[in-house]
């Protein structure tokens, strides 16, 4: 391995454990604004998704840039759902008549 890929697979790791840390010391309050912003985040990861699919890098970039795709896809699509669904939880029923 080559010094550059080293530090590819430090910042990956870092990020994996910081990433735990942050989600994991979240109140349940939170939980909601929380998953409005992990949307975003994730529709940051799709474009990046797709970059790294398109590039034509080999085989192997463009399977796994397309798996990436298909993940973020479902997480984005997912997360929407989710928090469509907590925030009609709260919504006021209209009264008729």
């Amino acid at each position: 391995m080559t010094a550059t890929e080293y530090i590819q697979l430090y910042v990956f790791m870092l990020a994996g454990v910081v990433g735990y840390q942050v989600i994991s010391r979240v109140p349940p309050l939170l939980h909601t604004p929380l998953m409005s912003a992990t949307n975003a985040i994730s529709g940051i990861s799709l474009v990046g998704s797709l970059v790294a699919a398109g590039s034509d890098h080999g085989t192997v970039s463009t399977v796994l840039g397309g798996i990436a795709v298909m993940a973020a896809t479902i997480n984005v699509v997912g997360g929407f759902m989710i928090t469509d669904r907590m925030l009609k939880m709260f919504k006021r029923e209209t009264r008729k008549g």
